[in-house]
């Protein structure tokens, strides 16, 4: 096994060569192509997604108009997607929510500590470009049904137009119950389906596939979600076999996490927000609460940026509120959205390791700054070109102000992969992610207008 090392110079030259001796590596059998199967599945039937009127979004030029929801996007080399205005239409007036909204920063940290391995921590945006690593979208097997596709216009290595065809896919999808209701008086159920808005597009970096998905759904809510699959990163087993899971004979396919960082510039109802923390406490048993039963939810607001650093904890069911103190809904509260936390998980690399010093924004799951132009990355604009400290640590340092200004949140999430033999040779998808869903942002259910299915349509009964 034997690894090279070049010194970068005007001039390059080999400056090392690690020979780790020789390791039986058994040839790999398994294939995940049909043609070397076995034999495939016979009984699945067709299943047709159509829609004979057409789709219920229009389009013009980047600006998507879905039922109430508003946004233009973009794609940059870096980022890949990028939305932009996301809007909601209520009771006639189109209200802001997010103003720019993109994937910041992203960074795999594997957890084989051998000298082929410890160097393996990709930066899939500030050093790989997902934008440049983004496919070209196949109808009837990356997406279905009525498709809608976005080129990408980004530049090649010698600064010429390089264009990805179909990078990014809009479509609708059922998704089952919006909501429901049955009158055990009258026996007369009111239900509705939900349905949801898609954007996406899908990256190959090196070995792995990422689906990153934007969701738009009936009732205000946003979800942003990532779709993980591919090939693992497997070594020769060696005398290691602790740092990963034996998936094949002599193939160990290394532990490892992927975190992802979302920059979200908020925009709720205008420029003046502000983001406070919610726990929830029970209350102790006394006078007020003779049965032991009751609990409540607590607000704390989040003056400065070093206030602002925070961790998930479910047992407090914490989640994050961003709210606009200078607007009220019809019962005097304030608007806001909260962050609704979903799968995550802290590194479990040493504080004096090399990629928790340049990937330090892994280390909490909440920032939030005040908007600036030139803080746009979480590791900063150049990870691959600095030891450590830059981005959000570096910037945060300052202990600027967040309360009732022009905010940008940035949400950290991570999944966490010890890898199972069932994840080879490719990998059943994982889903990570998180939700923004609107709170006190709407007077009632915004859904209550989406009318029932036509009565041909009904099955219900």
């Amino acid at each position: 096994m034997v690894s090279f090392r070049l010194l970068t110079s005007t001039k390059c030259r080999l400056c090392e060569i690690e020979d780790l001796g020789i390791v039986p590596v058994r040839p790999n059998l398994e294939s995940m192509n049909a043609q070397f199967q076995a034999s495939l599945r016979s009984d699945i039937k067709p299943l047709q997604i159509t829609q004979p009127e057409g789709v219920s979004f229009a389009i013009d030029g980047h600006e998507i108009r879905w039922q109430k929801w508003r946004m233009r996007i973009g794609f940059t080399p870096r980022e890949g997607l990028v939305l932009y205005q996301i809007s909601y239409e209520d009771q006639g007036r189109v209200r802001s929510i997010l103003y720019r909204a993109s994937l910041a920063e992203m960074v795999v940290p594997y957890g084989d500590p051998r000298p082929q391995h410890y160097r393996k921590n990709a930066f899939d945006v500030g050093e790989h470009g997902v934008g440049m690593l983004a496919n070209s979208l196949e109808y009837g097997c990356d997406c279905v049904g009525e498709i809608h596709y976005f080129d990408a216009h980004l530049t090649n290595s010698r600064g010429e137009v390089s264009t990805i065809k179909n990078a990014v896919c809009l479509h609708e999808e059922d998704f089952g119950m919006l909501w429901k209701h049955t009158d055990w008086r009258r026996d007369v159920p009111e239900v509705r389906r939900s349905r949801r808005l898609a954007l996406s597009f899908i990256a190959t970096v090196d070995n792995y596939e990422y689906a990153f998905f934007w969701y738009f759904y009936q009732d205000g809510t946003i979800q942003y979600e990532v779709k993980l699959t591919g090939i693992l990163l497997a070594g020769a087993l060696a005398d290691q076999p602790k740092y990963g899971t034996v998936v094949a004979p002599q193939v160990n396919a290394i532990n490892h996490q992927h975190f992802f960082s979302l920059r979200l510039d908020f925009d709720l109802d205008g420029c003046e927000n502000s983001v406070y923390e919610v726990n929830t406490e029970a209350e102790p048993i006394g006078a007020e609460n003779p049965y032991g039963n009751a609990f409540f939810a607590v607000p704390t607001l989040l003056e400065t940026e070093q206030a602002a650093q925070r961790l998930i904890d479910p047992f407090t069911a914490r989640y994050w509120k961003v709210v606009n103190p200078t607007v009220k809904n019809r019962l005097g509260q304030a608007v806001g959205y909260k962050i609704v936390p979903g799968e995550n998980v802290l590194p479990f690399a040493h504080p004096d390791s090399p990629i928790l010093k340049r990937a330090g924004f892994m280390t909490k799951h909440l920032w939030v700054t005040p908007y600036a132009a030139d803080e746009r990355y979480s590791a900063g604009d150049y990870p691959n070109q600095h030891p450590g400290e830059e981005g959000l640590p570096k910037w945060t340092q300052a202990d600027r102000s967040i309360a009732n200004t022009d905010l940008v949140v940035w949400y950290t999430f991570g999944h966490h992969h010890i890898p199972r033999p069932e994840d080879w040779p490719i990998m059943p998808t994982a889903y990570s992610g998180f939700m923004l869903k609107p709170v006190s942002f709407f007077d009632a259910n915004p859904a209550l207008d989406v009318p029932p299915l036509p009565k041909q349509e009904k099955r219900c009964h």
